[in-house]
């Protein structure tokens, strides 16, 4: 690369989100494990993310509630507060309009920004992590991780490699040497399931992976398999994009062991069709058409949607359709190891409606 093209890409990412923000809150919370999300006593629903005390015990974001007391009997559960933290995530979006107008959110609590050229003129982007990192500390009382880079992907991995309040920088002549050394499970975007293919072709590391022709990598993961050949090598070449037209918002979870319809299947569901709601809901679009994706045991994958002529605005209608779809899926007997939920065909939500979705909860009362 020359000098010229060189993009300087910070990923920042705040710590502990939800339950810091709890925390800062509500002094009764600070230093214990804190959950938000599910139920006290294990009786329904996911962990949205828990606090650093709570991480200790082994409790992790999507966990089942059960789980996550099974784990710390005396952990305290709280449900999310959505409108507080998008309040503190439009004045994080503040501090970060300082240094530049490149931002591309990718949810409440994190975002990439482009400071190849910064609006304050300060030129090295370490800084510019270090301020921003200063600035939610000193206003907002929370703590946020940086990572440093030439391109998004790297960025991205490098803000989780020393949290909380890390900051990380990986430069170019480091790239190559840091991706072929990384455990494929820490690649972003790998889930479960490709990691586990990928350790049964004996590919743990970059560096396996690099030895593969892009041919090969195609032949075993399709088109992902490209876009693994380039990222090996360091070479991602996306922009950072601030407006970037949406064309679909969506959610899907694989579980730790392939699930028969039944009870415990409708739980997942709804958990996932709550976290895809809660993306609309940040974007305030919402949509005509309701996807349910499907993969069973053998990866096989269907799909089954409906549309409708206006937006469907209510949590509790978005529920209903995505468990009648999963009703009406002929599942031939075959267990299931991955549920999709997608929203697309966007249209414009009357004032009215608008207020209607603002004030749905993603964790209602049972």
């Amino acid at each position: 690369m020359t000098r010229q093209m060189v993009r300087k890409i910070i990923h920042i990412d705040m710590d502990a989100f939800y339950a810091s923000v709890e925390q800062r809150d509500f002094p009764a919370y600070r230093g214990k494990p804190l959950v938000v999300g599910g139920s006290p006593e294990g009786r329904g629903g996911v962990v949205a993310t828990a606090s650093y005390e709570a991480r200790k015990f082994g409790i992790r974001s999507a966990m089942t509630s059960k789980k996550a007391q099974q784990l710390c009997p005396y952990a305290i559960f709280v449900r999310p507060r959505f409108a507080a933290y998008k309040e503190v995530s439009v004045k994080i979006r503040e501090i970060f309009r300082r240094y530049t107008d490149l931002i591309e959110p990718l949810s409440l609590d994190e975002a990439y920004l482009d400071v190849t050229v910064d609006k304050l003129n300060i030129g090295s982007a370490i800084t510019i992590a270090e301020e921003i990192k200063k600035a939610i500390k000193e206003e907002l009382s929370l703590t946020a991780s940086a990572g440093v880079s030439i391109n998004k992907f790297i960025a991205k991995i490098a803000s989780d490699m020393n949290k909380p309040d890390g900051l990380t920088f990986i430069g170019p002549s480091r790239i190559e040497a840091f991706m072929e050394q990384l455990p494929v499970e820490k690649f972003f975007g790998v889930g479960k399931v490709t990691a586990e293919k990928m350790k049964r072709q004996g590919l743990f590391i970059g560096k396996d992976l690099k030895q593969l022709t892009e041919h090969r990598l195609v032949q075993l993961f399709g088109k992902t398999g490209k876009f693994f050949y380039k990222i090996v090598r360091g070479i991602d070449d996306r922009e950072v994009r601030p407006n970037q037209e949406i064309k679909s918002i969506s959610a899907e979870d694989t579980f730790m062991d392939d699930l028969d319809r039944g009870e415990e299947l409708d739980d997942w569901l709804s958990q996932i069709t709550k976290s895809a709601y809660k993306r609309q809901q940040y974007y305030q679009i919402y949509g005509r058409t309701i996807t349910l994706k499907i993969k069973f045991g053998d990866f096989k994958i269907i799909t089954r949607s409906q549309s409708f002529p206006i937006p469907i605005v209510a949590l509790e209608d978005i529920l209903a359709v995505t468990h009648q779809l999963l009703a009406n899926a002929d599942l031939n007997g075959k267990k299931i190891r991955l549920l999709g939920v997608s929203f697309s065909n966007f249209g414009e939500v009357k004032l009215r409606e608008r207020k209607i979705a603002d004030q749905t909860t993603l964790f209602p009362q049972d």
